[in-house]
């Protein structure tokens, strides 16, 4: 290069930076002058247009993560999902919810899976964990609680009825919280599962707050490889201090503005066959062949007659036929062993983990965005409680970073339609 070319173009430099810092000035002068509204709208569309950077940020833990998604938290308004109140064509619903239509393996599609979700308000919710843990080899029963609107009812019905292997359970409950109602909705879609035409391995029952850590071939390897052929029930012989529950008679108050479990001074009968009572999780994995059992044995019927006048049944009764040495794949030393659900409950704080992030009911953690990083580090299946409502972009980070691992794992090709986005630079990384 001559030396007039190069005076030519340090020349056309200096002319470039001197245009983008007077730019720059200018903008920053002008956007300073703008209403406070406008100004506001400016953040709104940055917290929506990176979404994925943000969620990275605070599945890792970094603190300035948490100052900014709190902040976002308030302006960010997740894509609201369409085909939900309003009548979409089968094919839409399918495309526009991202709904996965094939098995993503042959390992996958040789091993199905029953889900049994109990469901009665936050129809958005829902559609999110139906979609998360949607594959067309599984089958889905949905207990929709009798006391909701006529409108919600509705809407999910006009969405399963696009799928062959989702139905509704034949026979609905109106669910009381600690009720017999609770269990019993889960026996009448068990019922219903037994007689499917679908050949199922285990089920798995849910409710619309819960959300999958892991993928649809995560499970079934870690019920393949830690439990294989077994029940997973989490619980103990009944401690002292839970006894109450199955001593006294206790009775469901139904009534369209609020319903509850309250105690009776009637004493309960010792249990049937002299059973030993255990206490557990409500939430189980359990072979069909446990499933069949339950329905048709002689002591389990006796076990839940005994059981209908009890508080909060479904904490006792599939952990305590699990332990009867003959019910198929039982395990009658187990303990609290299955990572089923995470959860974090308020008397373990400081312990278990470190306090809740969001805040508590019913001393169950409903999670906010710092407790991203304890969410996607545990060892469970899935997790809960959300609610999305409360926690937009806490819902919105987890259904990004699963939908990417889902479609990371596939051993297919992938459709458009099953992503959630188009790749761009912000997109989400698995570690």
């Amino acid at each position: 290069m001559n030396p007039l070319d190069a005076t030519k173009s340090g020349f056309l430099v200096c002319i470039a930076v001197c245009m983008f810092i007077y730019t720059f000035i200018y903008l920053k002068d002008t956007l300073s002058e703008e209403p406070n509204d406008q100004r506001f709208n400016a953040n709104i569309a940055e917290c929506g247009f990176y979404p994925d950077e943000l969620c990275s940020a605070l599945f890792a833990g970094k603190t300035a993560a948490f100052k900014i998604g709190n902040f976002c938290q308030n302006t960010y308004q997740p894509k609201t999902l369409s085909c939900i109140q309003t009548s979409c064509n089968c094919s839409t619903v399918l495309k526009t919810l991202h709904f996965i239509t094939r098995p993503l393996s042959d390992e996958e599609g040789n091993f199905s899976l029953a889900y049994i979700i109990t469901i009665h308000k936050e129809l958005e919710m829902f559609v999110k964990l139906l979609r998360a843990i949607y594959m067309p080899q599984n089958i889905y029963c949905i207990h929709v609680d009798e006391k909701t609107p006529k409108h919600y009812k509705a809407a999910v019905h006009s969405i399963i009825n696009c799928f062959e292997n989702i139905f509704i359970s034949s026979k609905r409950e109106n669910v009381v919280y600690a009720g017999f109602s609770r269990l019993q909705a889960d026996i009448n879609c068990m019922r219903d599962l037994v007689h499917s035409k679908i050949q199922w391995n285990y089920v798995i029952n849910l409710c619309g707050q819960d959300y999958p850590i892991k993928t649809n071939k995560d499970i079934i390897q870690y019920i393949k490889t830690k439990w294989n052929g077994k029940n997973m029930t989490p619980g103990v012989v009944q401690p002292l201090h839970m006894k109450h529950r199955t001593q006294v008679s206790y009775r469901e108050y139904v009534s369209s503005g609020m319903s509850y479990v309250y105690p009776t001074k009637n004493i309960k009968a010792k249990p049937p066959y002299n059973l030993t009572i255990y206490f557990g999780s409500a939430y189980y994995i359990l072979t069909k062949e446990f499933v069949e059992f339950t329905l048709t044995d002689a002591r389990a019927k006796d076990l839940l007659e005994w059981s209908r006048d009890t508080y909060s049944p479904d904490e006792h009764y599939w952990v305590t036929l699990n332990r009867l040495n003959d019910a198929p794949g039982a395990t009658p030393n187990a303990d609290w062993e299955g990572n089923i659900r995470a959860i974090k409950w308020k008397d373990q704080e400081g312990t278990i983990h470190k306090g809740c992030k969001g805040h508590y009911i019913r001393d169950i953690c409903v999670y906010g965005l710092g407790d991203l990083q304890w969410i996607i580090e545990s060892p469970h299946l899935f997790a809960n409680k959300f609610e999305p409502a409360t926690y937009p972009l806490v819902m919105d980070c987890l259904e990004r970073r699963h939908r990417l691992k889902v479609l990371h794992q596939a051993e297919v090709p992938i459709e458009d339609h099953w992503r959630f986005q188009e790749e761009n630079y912000f997109n989400m990384k698995l570690n």
